[in-house]
């Protein structure tokens, strides 16, 4: 067994740790001295395990991240070690501890009866005779990393490759569509790729990809549009005008003073996929700037704290708006950007989210 790094060898710790906690269950890990690459076992840590009446071998190999790609590999490792173990008459389990096992990972582990552990807690252990399954809210790292990939410029790529799902794209016609640096298209494309939500073709500087999966790209925004902070919104009331015709209304005069805009939540959704008998608010995306001030104050619309009809959702930069359309006399924002903002409403917007999904996005 090879020596590991120290961050690995926590792992391995705390594994053992949550297995001894288990209730009816003794672990042990076994210690045996680095050995040469030559000799690599192929696993990282040996654990005997007493559970359900029954001795195991747990033959553990430690990795920092896992995504679907990594799977494969550490598959034929871990299950070549367990084949030449050397323990007869007990079982041996193989499994993978990492830091952090994307929700790909560990469906492809579940599949091939593979046991895993992540540094957030979460645990499946598949043994003869016994069910162990904890699930817990994935570690604080993976979570900032797709925070982090759902945000900002990056979101804008993603964005894009929803849009234009049956599109190849090298980096510098995602940077040019998307409004974004080669340096952060070429990013998005790789972590995406690490995934398999991407498909890649070609080598070098004429490799292209495709989005494989949008459905489980739009599923993992969505996871985390749900778990963002609430949408900071301006208020205001605009008199003498019901929803629907308000939209029209303000659609003129932020188009009259050269306003960005576009038109989100259930007005926009209503527009694209009729859902409601009527809205209530007219929510918009609108970029900071004199000029959305001016249609303001053209719409006569007075700032409130209750009985808002009108809301802003002030955004910093044209990429937020990205991908718009124009429907009758309204931009709206793309169907991917209102079925997000829906998520994060209230009432009955999720309702009106899943019913856009279906209809108007389609995957």
């Amino acid at each position: 067994m090879r020596a590991f790094p120290a961050s690995e060898q926590q792992l391995v710790e705390k594994l053992l740790d949550v297995l001894q906690a288990l209730p009816d269950i003794r672990a042990d890990l076994v210690r045996r001295e680095p050995a040469g690459a030559a000799h690599d076992r192929g696993y990282d840590a040996e654990i005997n395990l007493r559970i359900a009446a029954k001795s195991l071998t747990l033959l553990v190999e430690a990795k920092k991240t896992v995504y679907p790609r990594d799977v494969q590999q550490a598959l034929w490792r871990i299950k070549a070690s367990s084949g030449r173990s050397g323990k007869p008459g007990i079982g041996v389990v193989p499994m993978l501890a990492a830091e952090s096992l994307s929700p790909g990972a560990k469906e492809l582990l579940r599949a091939e009866n593979v046991g895993y552990f992540d540094s957030g807690g979460s645990l499946y252990l598949p043994v003869p005779g016994a069910y162990v399954y904890i699930d817990k809210p994935p570690p604080k790292a993976q979570v900032s990393a797709m925070r982090s990939l759902f945000s900002g410029r990056r979101a804008q790529a993603i964005h894009t490759l929803l849009m234009h799902r049956e599109q190849w794209f090298g980096v510098k016609e995602l940077a040019e569509q998307s409004q974004v640096s080669a340096a952060t298209a070429s990013e998005v494309l790789s972590e995406l790729e690490k995934f398999e939500w991407i498909a890649p073709r070609g080598r070098g500087p004429n490799k292209e990809r495709q989005l494989r999966d949008p459905r489980a790209l739009l599923d993992a925004w969505s996871r985390q549009a749900i778990d963002d902070q609430p949408q900071a919104l301006q208020r205001y009331f605009v008199p003498g005008a019901r929803a629907d015709a308000l939209v029209d209304r303000a659609a003129q005069a932020f188009d009259a003073r050269g306003a960005s805009y576009a038109v989100s939540h259930e007005a926009a959704a209503q527009r694209y996929a009729p859902f409601l008998t009527s809205v209530g608010q007219v929510r918009c995306r609108v970029l900071a700037a004199p000029e959305a001030n001016d249609a303001l104050a053209d719409l006569g619309a007075r700032a409130v704290n209750e009985g808002a009809n009108f809301a802003i959702i002030e955004v910093k930069s044209p990429g937020e708006l990205l991908l718009r359309e124009r429907v009758g006399n309204a931009w709206l924002a793309s169907p991917i950007h209102v079925y997000l903002d829906l998520l994060r409403g209230e009432g009955r917007a999720k309702e009106m989210a899943e019913h856009l999904r279906q209809e108007r996005i389609g995957f």
